[in-house]
């Protein structure tokens, strides 16, 4: 699929999620983090920064008011069931007086929410779906269910977690999953090794922070969280760039894990490891990175934003290589980039490509974890000598590791 295609079918789905829930898209004007427009919180003028402060709380006392743990409190968030303003440089999130009023309204509060974040284990997942936890295993690594959070046990050992809505909304799609033998493209899948759960939870991850991101270097930064320092350093060749996705990047609501254990395990399941995860993330970033540019230039040491803009513009070979080890585009081949990434911004879809991680069904998950690269993406024959090449964005995409071509 052309990446305009794309393009136009993620615009469609999120028209849809707004059309179910149009409350939901007036409050998320509310949420920015990292700020939309002007700046200041939220998208809120500088100069009325100081009364949205003074009108917001903490999280920990919104999570009290709400008679929420700080876990449940922080899932909710992540759900998009509690709105949160940020300010436009970064920083915690923090929740508006007039949503807890809102949320202490709903009917059956506060067991409702408790309820709607309610998190299970294996074991306990295994008995509410009514199979041996071996099954409940062998169905999450296959891709049927997401996981949405994580812990790390007394071995250091990632234990996931998921929603017991999740679970209970398969079991009334997929009931032919739950007894007797498993689809033979699922067996073959499983036999391999695979386990979709890191992928799952992090593409997950990625999609709901971009979609109630409304400032376009928050939603880079989201998409670059999935790079490792090599791959993001090829896709953002300015120094000043990669600051400023580290710096705008969208914080837990409490902060970044205190436990150098819980640090070091996120670091770990944070970058993408498969590679047509990688490419999808660099295509990504690429376009919104494209699109935030245009909304306002990172700021340079010193605070001359008008000069470094100049620079970066100005600067041969600024286009961006998106595929794998391809480094930096120069010369005529920058100026063919710049032009192909200038085609997909031209749409007016959002700009965000999205990675395909759950299935309706676990037998179409098996079968397009078992597919290989996604459909448009240059294989080992796209490589093949006299082929024309730079007609497009995802026509120029390489993959790293697996013989593909870097043109």
């Amino acid at each position: 699929m052309a990446v305009s295609g794309v393009l136009r079918t993620n615009a469609g789905r999120r028209s849809v999620r707004a059309e179910r829930d149009p409350g939901r898209g007036e409050a998320a004007q509310v949420d920015a983090p990292a700020g939309a427009g002007a700046g200041g919180v939220g998208g809120v003028s500088g100069r009325d920064e100081a009364a949205v402060t003074a009108s917001t709380v903490a999280a920990g006392r919104a999570a009290r008011d709400l008679g929420l743990r700080r876990a449940e409190f922080e899932i909710a968030v992540h759900l998009g069931l509690i709105e949160v303003v940020t300010a436009r440089d970064g920083g915690r999130p923090r929740v508006p007086e007039e949503e807890i009023a809102r949320l202490r309204k709903v009917p059956g509060f506060p067991g409702s929410m408790a309820e709607r974040v309610r998190t299970v284990g294996t074991a306990e997942g295994a008995a509410l779906l009514g199979i041996a936890p071996a099954r409940f295993t062998r169905l999450a690594r296959a891709g049927c269910f997401c996981p949405v959070t994580f812990y790390l046990n007394r071995y250091r050992a990632v234990v996931w977690l998921y929603l017991a809505d999740e679970l209970s909304a398969f079991a009334a799609r997929e009931p032919e999953l739950l007894g007797g033998r498993a689809p033979v493209e699922m067996r073959a899948l499983l036999e391999t090794g695979v386990d979709r759960r890191p992928r799952n939870w992090r593409s997950q991850r990625i999609d709901r922070l971009v979609s109630r991101s409304r400032d376009p270097w928050a939603r880079a930064a989201v998409q670059a969280s999935a790079l490792d320092p090599v791959q993001l350093a090829e896709v953002v060749d300015d120094p000043y760039e990669r600051a400023y996705l580290v710096r705008v990047r969208p914080e837990p609501v409490f902060g970044r894990p205190a436990s150098p254990a819980a640090r070091e395990a996120m670091a770990e399941l944070l970058p993408a490891d498969d590679p047509d995860e990688i490419l999808w993330r660099r295509v990504s970033l690429t376009l919104e990175l494209d699109r935030a540019r245009e909304d306002r230039p990172a700021p340079a040491p010193g605070g001359d934003v008008a000069a470094h803009a100049t620079s970066v513009r100005g600067r041969p070979g600024t286009a961006r290589s998106v595929g794998g080890g391809a480094g930096v585009a120069s010369g005529a081949g920058g100026a063919a980039a710049g032009a192909a990434v200038g085609a997909g911004r031209a749409a007016s879809a959002p700009l965000v490509v999205p990675v395909p991680h759950r299935a309706t069904a676990c037998v179409e998950a098996s079968r397009v974890a078992a597919a290989g690269p996604p459909a448009g993406a240059p294989g080992p024959a796209d490589c093949a000598p006299g082929l024309p090449r730079g007609r497009g964005l995802l026509a120029r995409l390489g993959w790293r590791g697996r013989g593909g071509c870097a043109g």
